[in-house]
């Protein structure tokens, strides 16, 4: 029997496509739902060419009606892929390490409430550091503070912008997070 993973995003979807196409023709693993807060999101017309349900949700539903959806899916994993709102105590009791993010920055540096996408890479200019990365970890009660499960690092030129940076970190994401979630679902 497949694995089942259900991907939350807020933003554009394109981490949810790359894990997409990477389980797509896998016989371990299938992509059960997409469930996204953003009903303006492009991965709307993108998922149309894949055989994956995507739905759009009122965040006043997310620890309501999507917790019983996602409840009655029964997930091996919950992989947050750009989404932005802070899970709720009653996931992570329930769905107890079954719950993973990607963050843009080697956590702990940079984590917390508001900390994503560009306002990272920015900081990450601003304090003249000379490495930045990703982490992957699981979800905790506190924004970005759960045990970290991977992180890959990368170095910073001094030409690098934040837009840089954050294709860097892009392509760092795209390459990792499909190879980890696959190994947390083979373990």
């Amino acid at each position: 029997m497949k694995k089942k993973i259900i991907l939350l995003i807020s933003g554009k979807g394109t981490n949810a496509i790359n894990i997409i196409n990477f389980f797509q023709n896998s016989d371990l693993v299938e992509v059960s739902l997409i469930l996204s807060n953003n009903k303006n999101s492009p991965i709307f017309e993108k998922i149309k060419k894949y055989n994956v349900p995507a739905e759009f949700f009122h965040l006043k539903d997310f620890d309501d009606e999507v917790f019983e959806k996602i409840k009655n899916i029964n997930p091996d994993l919950i992989v947050l892929a750009g989404f932005l709102k802070k899970i709720s105590s009653k996931y992570i009791d329930f769905f107890s390490k079954k719950i993973i993010n990607i963050h843009p920055s080697l956590l702990p540096k940079y984590g917390g409430k508001g900390m994503y996408g560009k306002h990272i890479h920015k900081k990450v200019i601003e304090s003249s550091d000379k490495e930045t990365g990703i982490t992957i970890h699981f979800v905790s009660k506190e924004y970005d503070s759960g045990e970290i499960i991977f992180q890959k690092k990368l170095k910073i030129n001094e030409k690098d912008d934040a837009s840089l940076i954050e294709k860097k970190v892009h392509t760092l994401e795209y390459e990792y997070y499909p190879k980890i979630i696959a190994s947390l679902l083979n373990s």
